[in-house]
């Protein structure tokens, strides 16, 4: 090869086809703070990303790290990311020369064999031919299509550890909501025992009354029945507790014969002890690994496109085998058997070229698909924030206010209970601010469930939970 088809060849080298790949933009105003922010319930304060640990419940942070350790979810997703890693050492493995080594031997007729043979004046036979040969090719990435099979591969590794955080994301909230769900209806469980031991306190208050010949069986009756509607507000929130603490134990990796009965020794759902700390539109976009997924999505069908239209062009290698051939081991490496060869090698699908153009088309198809899945990806992790922001927001708002009425509640109880017990009211007034009472109760109760689940629906939104997860 001249001096000169090397140096275009070397010139040639550091040109790749197809586009480069640039970032996409987000849409307009997505960098932003966030709108929703509520500076009485949230900072701009940047998350930690083990958000459960604001929580500071050592139980809690155990059944985390039993949930990483034990998901099937995330083992698949770590399996996923290791043939994606593997997948792009393939690749690299392009940019460098291939070899390979063939030996064996094989009884019978060669026709080039018989033909050397015919011109020393022997007749043909049938023999043993043995052969060693070492082959070696080299592919000149004129038109970057090694290059870019690399950055597409680079980008699907990237994309399957993103994919495998997003799984972590899931994991870290659907475990902490079981946990605090557990805990929460502990709660609801305590009022309504509460609630059922004041009402038959009143109704046995009732029955005595009424054998003292100052009440009447009606006024008993009814506050019988009121202490069994009570009562029977029990079993149910047993039912559904049972089921949020097998739901646990499926998260962390558990049979239900084994479920962590240890958790029913909460009864109280899980409470911040500071301000949410939430960042801004910027740094949710950088910590959202389904944005991360998006983008390297896109990077990798870019890639593509390069790729594709590299096979328009003609695909040129330098190849070489040094080795022998002989009827006679001892042969194969002497001068009678010896044989070598290096030149250049020239592949190129022309002048039909509709099948490799409509890969082109294909390629970049899929590269407009990805780049607008990258902004559908974008808006809804800012709809799901701004959404759990305002939904967190107002249930405050809500627990504040019936905090509120509950305390009332309970004041006017106090005073119609004495009063009742004076003679001043009658039993209806009494039963009245008895039911305030129990739903104010029941209501607060309800109400801090909420909250603890609009918490963790606001840390899966803000992406937080796959950083220090395993």
């Amino acid at each position: 090869m001249r001096r000169w088809d090397l140096a275009a060849l070397a010139l040639l080298a550091g040109c790749a086809v197809g586009p480069r790949y640039e970032p996409p933009q987000p849409p307009a105003g997505a960098a932003a703070p966030l709108v929703s922010l509520n500076p009485q319930a949230e900072t701009t304060a940047q998350p930690p990303d083990a958000w459960w640990r604001l929580y500071n419940d050592p139980r809690l942070d155990a059944y985390l790290d039993e949930a990483f350790a034990a998901n099937n979810d995330l083992k698949a997703a770590e399996a996923n990311l290791s043939a994606a890693r593997a997948a792009l050492e393939g690749a690299r493995a392009g940019t460098y020369p291939s070899t390979g080594i063939e030996a064996g031997t094989i009884y019978g007729r060669d026709p080039t064999t018989d033909e050397i043979l015919e011109i020393a004046g022997a007749k043909p036979a049938t023999t043993w031919i043995d052969d060693a040969l070492i082959d070696v090719s080299y592919e000149f990435d004129l038109f970057g299509r090694v290059r870019r099979q690399v950055e597409a591969a680079r980008a699907d590794a990237a994309a399957a550890e993103a994919g495998r955080d997003v799984f972590r994301i899931t994991i870290a909230a659907e475990t902490t909501r079981a946990y605090a769900q557990v805990c929460a209806l502990g709660e609801q469980l305590a009022v309504a025992r509460q609630s059922y031991e004041t009402v038959s306190r009143e109704a046995e208050i009732n029955r005595q009354r009424r054998q003292a010949g100052a009440g009447s069986e009606f006024d008993v009756v009814r506050a019988e029945a009121l202490a069994a509607q009570a009562r029977a507000a029990i079993p149910p929130l047993e039912g559904q507790r049972r089921a949020a603490l097998f739901q646990l134990a499926a998260l962390i990796g558990r049979t239900p014969a084994h479920a962590p009965a240890e958790a029913e020794a909460c009864v109280a759902p899980p409470k911040l002890s500071a301000l949410i700390p939430i960042g801004d539109g910027t740094a949710l976009l950088k910590r959202r690994p389904d944005i991360r997924l998006a983008d390297r999505r896109l990077a990798a069908a870019t890639a593509r496109v390069g790729v594709a239209t590299a096979d328009l062009y003609p695909r040129i290698q330098l190849t070489g085998f040094y080795g022998g051939f002989a009827t006679d081991p001892s042969d194969l490496f002497r001068n009678v058997g010896l044989g070598w060869g290096l030149g250049p090698k020239i592949s190129w699908v022309f002048p039909n070229q509709a099948g490799p153009r409509a890969r082109v088309r294909q390629a970049k198809a899929g590269a407009a698909y990805a780049l607008d899945s990258f902004d559908g990806v974008v808006l809804q992790a800012l709809k799901e924030t701004e959404q759990a922001l305002a939904a967190y927001s107002s249930e405050l708002d809500h627990r504040e206010a019936l905090g509120e009425s509950q305390e009332r509640a309970h004041r006017a109880f106090q005073i119609a209970h004495g009063q009742f017990l004076a003679g001043a009211i009658p039993d209806l007034d009494l039963l009245t601010a008895e039911q305030t009472m129990l739903t104010a109760d029941a209501a607060v109760a309800a109400s801090d469930s909420a909250l603890v689940q609009d918490q963790i629906n606001l840390f899966k939104a803000l992406g937080g939970g796959w950083g220090n997860a395993g």
